[in-house]
């Protein structure tokens, strides 16, 4: 059987190397961006320094030959599924017996006038990395960045440490705060602004304005002011690239629709990643998951079910993690910004409003639902663990000390975490265990 996978970021590679370990299958993997699967989330590095672009990739070039994987530098126009056969640009035709669309996302855009200027880019792709790069080349007095959240951030990141000026135009009142709780939203919205960063807050795009070379040169906000920039980013999220089924009779919708075995309406042809919709999303999840281990979990998912065993989506608790410049967020299970009827949350900031953590539980049996911390770090297996086992709010206080990786010699904080849940709910709550690897281990034997 020929499976060609079209797309080589994380699901694409994750669903072809489990292919290959459980089957004969031959294997395709088609992609226009590189010739080599490379670490998305690590651009941002390569441009600030730290890395080179052969550092991001988790594989060597022979591998793919040894594993007998052909990867194939080519931009697909159009899907033939009549025919079970993609054609590319040149014209060459790629033939499938099942076809994996694993396209990702593109960049949002709203029509802004202006928005398609020199100048003006998104931060998603090898591409957009590029750009960046020959859009910083000369002068540039300052750069604006449209619109706040994770990709805003990393972007404003990585024009600071080059020197260059940045201002965010953030619709909401405070950084994020369609994510975090708003004491979370303001300790990040206090921290990017101590890093010199510019924070037009409540402040949207009205246009881009062209200078005299036909490159972008101000931006107009919603507001009326003008800001003088020679480099835009457009960073307000993110939507599926389903432009290559877009003249086909593969259903969409914001998305390549799919079931929870990832399949679309055409048989045998599968879509996974950022680019799938869920037709029917799974309790408390979004129809779309646009974040690294999801796009992983599809791709293992896939390999299954194209090996044979046919296997339905389950990814377990909700994860994420981030950092805002060097402060880090960890995301475990569901942690609305407002609590929602019948749930109780606890929040907790240190003296110096460098670190905070928010957990919330149900009110009526106290079970743990999820936990946001920025600037200190929990271990995911811990509290994957705690999710999966409905453990209760006072238990995982109680053994919270034992899931934080902070380094060695930081300070732990877990105690003062536990006294402020003890105020609040009358309680006399004790630390059960310390931090450490011996705490860790008796803790997993426990659960």
């Amino acid at each position: 059987m020929h499976v060609v996978i079209l797309g080589n970021g994380i699901t694409g590679i994750t669903c072809a190397r489990h292919i290959r370990k459980k089957s004969d299958h031959r294997i395709t993997v088609i992609s226009a961006e590189t010739d080599y699967f490379y670490s998305r989330t690590a651009l941002m590095y390569i441009y600030m320094g730290h890395m080179k672009y052969e550092h991001t990739k988790p594989y060597e070039d022979s591998f793919w030959k040894k594993n007998r994987i052909d990867l194939v530098r080519a931009w697909i126009e159009k899907i033939d599924t009549g025919s079970k056969k993609l054609i590319a640009a040149d014209g060459r035709e790629y033939p499938y017996d099942k076809l994996v669309l694993a396209t990702g996302s593109v960049s949002n855009k709203f029509g802004w006038p202006g928005q398609d200027l020199p100048g003006v880019q998104g931060l998603y792709s090898y591409q957009d990395l590029e750009a960046l790069e020959a859009n910083t080349q000369g002068p540039v007095s300052r750069a604006v960045i449209v619109g706040g959240g994770l990709i805003g951030i990393e972007l404003a990141e990585m024009l600071h440490s080059r020197n260059i000026p940045v201002t965010l135009l953030v619709r909401e009142s405070s950084y994020w705060n369609n994510a975090l709780a708003a004491r979370e939203s303001a300790l990040v919205t206090r921290y990017i602004q101590s890093h010199g960063m510019e924070l037009k807050l409540e402040t949207g795009l009205k246009e881009i304005v062209a200078g005299p070379d036909g490159r972008a040169s101000a931006v107009i906000t919603d507001k009326g002011e003008t800001i003088a920039c020679q480099v835009v980013g457009l960073t307000a999220g993110v939507s599926p690239n389903i432009a290559v089924v877009k003249n086909t009779e593969i259903h969409t919708k914001r998305g390549i629709l799919v079931n929870r075995y990832l399949e679309t309406n055409i048989p045998d042809v599968y879509a996974a990643g950022d680019c799938a919709e869920f037709i029917e999303p799974l309790p408390g999840r979004r129809p779309i998951e646009q974040v690294w281990y999801t796009g992983r979990e599809h791709g293992l998912t896939l390999a299954a079910t194209l090996c044979g065993t046919r296997t339905e989506y389950a990814p377990g608790p909700w994860f994420n993690s981030a950092k805002f410049l060097d402060l880090e967020w960890h995301t475990y299970g569901d942690v609305p910004p407002t609590p929602a009827e019948g749930q109780e949350s606890l929040y907790w900031e240190s003296p110096s409003a460098m670190q905070a953590v928010h957990l919330v539980y149900q009110k009526s049996d106290g079970r743990f639902l999820g936990i946001n911390s920025l600037g200190i770090r929990y271990r995911h297996l811990i509290f994957d663990r705690f999710l999966r086992d409905n453990r209760n709010i006072d238990y995982v206080l109680e053994n919270l000390a034992a899931a934080n990786f902070d380094p060695e010699f930081f300070a732990s904080y877990e105690a003062d975490i536990l006294k402020e849940y003890n105020r609040q709910s009358g309680k006399n709550l004790q630390l059960k265990r310390k931090r450490g690897l011996k705490s860790v281990l008796n803790l997993l034997k426990s659960l």
